[in-house]
């Protein structure tokens, strides 16, 4: 221009930043606020303005803040349009107190705040996680003077929604009529949004049938928030049902939608929906991505598919998607669940070459693999590595490596690890002492059973079925075992022994010492009564032990056999029933009270 002879003005200096501001030139900005001085030209509020909205658009906070700080020294007044692009600055650096401290500069500096300020303001301490601060801005305004609009509104809400307080984001929505604001599709979704991650899928489903009515058309962002309130509330029906609605809708789905989809299909088990769903993708034209992968193999783990989990692990990279410890902690526990410890191994050992770093839930994952596939040595050689992979092994890691010391029959090494958890900061859990009591009692170490059994009452650690069962075990022979039993009963631990009536004892929850004091109770506490003169006396009594190995928790035992030696024992006539193989009968008509009260003695065996 001035090769021209024209002269370079303010005015043409302030369209040239507003220029750089609009096309995201925030250096470009700077620079040529730089040069005015060289060309005799004094910035004003609009040059100033321009460059601090330049700096706010692309995010650089201090840059906006230095340039306010420095117009008194330029003698420029700062004005509310000045303010506003500071404070917008702020709220999109993630800078909420300073966003606050300059509202409450404004006054001062004779600048009155109008619906911008506020609505970056609230905005600022939503992305801070400051929803009270939010609701206190927005309760402010009307003493200020200034009419709050759908934009202060839906910064609220989306405040409630990331802070988790869903009835008050229900209750600003319900506000806004009275205060003349008409909601749109964004506050629709900010609300809906919040009832997602309040866990109230009912509401947010309410919410969206409500729409129409309020004639607001849900976007994308909508139905994936109401997607994921069904994922979230177990509803995968639903949230299938609604991504079926959007074609209709004229609503596009987008990876978010069939991320949260896939998801509510691994929740509810329906792997092969998870599936479908990612296949569907390619022709929907969405590209999947890591999120969705893992919920895919994820539901490919819960349904006990490692193949299929290994299979969509490989075609990640093909699909040029890279796994993240998510994925790898999936695959994993795919192989874990499915008895499949090397590839379990095998995919931990390829985590460093894929410059993917193992977090807790990976290396618990592998140390359950090892333990269920009874390989003892490498469950502990894994637990030893984890501080030295920078992984702080937790209460999940030493149960699960305890319980592969219980599989093989390493009780001391199962004490050992117990022992060493108050050091390394771990609280044992009823999981804990389970696996510890088990090792013990099938190491036939029945007084450290019966030590660690105490130590859960004095730790004040639930003391349940499966801590009993371990401890009956192996006390059911001993002089403490009647008593033990005794305590059991009155703590509820078998409310199912006499579910059938008196003259049938289950014993589906016991394991073999548990159920074999179960029948000695049964016959010297409660058959009694039944052969008492006066009552109808039967002819039959019956032991219902399910078919041998049937029991999850006690895979390894045999009841029914326990029980029918323990009546050939006592030389009591019985049989198995011919069309229930679960079933043992006594044959009751020889039965006499005074030689059963004997087998449960209140002092225990001798």
């Amino acid at each position: 221009m001035q090769a021209s002879c024209v002269e370079v003005n303010v005015y043409h200096c302030s369209a040239a930043i507003s220029a750089c501001e609009k096309g995201g030139q925030w250096q470009l900005a700077l620079s040529l606020l730089s040069r005015m001085p060289e060309v005799r030209v004094v910035p004003n509020e609009i040059t100033c303005n321009a460059a601090i909205s330049a700096c706010e658009k692309c995010g650089q906070w201090q840059l906006a803040l230095s340039l306010l700080s420095q117009m008194p020294e330029a003698r420029v007044e700062p004005n509310e349009i000045t303010c506003n692009a500071a404070i917008s600055a702020c709220e999109k650096g993630g800078q909420w107190q300073l966003a606050l401290n300059l509202l409450r500069l404004m006054p001062e500096a004779r600048v009155v705040p109008d619906k911008i300020t506020y609505s970056a303001a609230i905005s600022a301490c939503e992305k801070g996680g400051q929803w009270q601060l939010a609701l206190n801005l927005l309760s402010l305004m009307p003493k200020a003077r200034v009419v709050p609009d759908k934009i202060n509104y839906n910064a609220a809400i989306s405040a409630c929604e990331k802070g988790g307080q869903w009835q008050l984001a229900l209750n600003l929505l319900s506000l806004m009529p009275e205060a003349r604001v008409e909601p749109n599709e964004i506050t629709y979704s900010a609300a809906i949004s919040a009832f997602e991650k309040g866990g109230q899928w009912q509401l947010a489903l309410s919410l969206l049938s409500l729409m129409p009515e309020a004639k607001v058309v849900p976007n994308e962002i909508t139905y994936n928030a109401a997607i994921s309130a069904c994922e979230k509330g177990g509803q995968w029906q639903l949230a299938l049902i609604l991504l079926s609605l959007m074609p209709e809708a004229r609503v596009v789905p987008n990876k978010i939608t069939y991320s949260a989809a896939i998801s509510a299909c691994e929740k509810g088990g329906q792997w092969q929906l998870a599936l479908s769903l990612l296949s569907l993708m390619p022709d929907a034209r969405v590209v999947p991505n890591k999120i969705t992968y893992n919920a895919a193999i994820s539901a490919c783990e819960k349904g006990g598919q490692w193949q299929l989990a290994l299979n969509l692990l490989s075609l990640m990279p093909e699909a040029r998607v890279v796994p993240n410890e998510i994925t790898y902690s999936a695959a994993i526990s795919a192989c874990e669940k499915g008895g499949q410890w090397q590839p379990a191994l095998n995919l931990l050992s390829l985590m460093p070459e894929a410059r993917v770093v193992p977090n807790e839930f990976t290396y618990n994952a592998a140390i359950s693999a090892c333990e269920k596939g009874d390989q003892w040595q490498l469950a502990l050689n894994l637990l030893s590595l984890m501080p030295e992979a920078r992984v702080v092994p937790d209460t999940f890691s030493y149960n699960a490596a305890i319980s592969a010391c219980e599989k093989g029959d390493q009780w001391q090494l199962a004490l050992n690890l117990l022992s060493l958890m108050p050091e390394a900061r771990v609280v044992p859990n009823e999981f804990t002492y389970n696996a510890a009591i088990s090792a013990c009692s099938k190491g036939g170490q029945w007084e450290l059973a019966l030590d660690l059994l105490g130590l859960m009452a004095q730790y004040e650690v639930v003391r349940n079925q499966v801590a009993y069962n371990a401890v009956l075990d192996a006390v059911f022979d001993k002089r403490q075992g009647c008593a033990l039993f005794n305590e059991a009963l009155s703590l509820g631990m078998y409310p199912r022994l006499l579910e059938e009536g008196e003259s049938s004892l289950e014993l589906h929850e016991l394991s073999c010492g548990a159920a074999v004091l179960a029948v000695r109770w049964w016959l010297a506490e409660v058959v009694p009564r039944l052969l008492m003169a006066g009552t109808a006396r039967p002819a039959r009594l019956n032991i219902i032990t399910g078919w041998g190995k049937s029991r999850k928790e006690w895979s390894t035992s045999d009841i029914r056999a326990a029980v029918i030696q323990l009546l050939d024992q006592l030389q009591l006539k019985s049989w198995i029933d011919d069309t229930n193989q679960g079933l043992v009968i006594i044959d009751a008509r020889q039965l006499e009270s005074s030689a059963l009260r004997p087998l449960f003695p209140p002092s225990g065996f001798i």
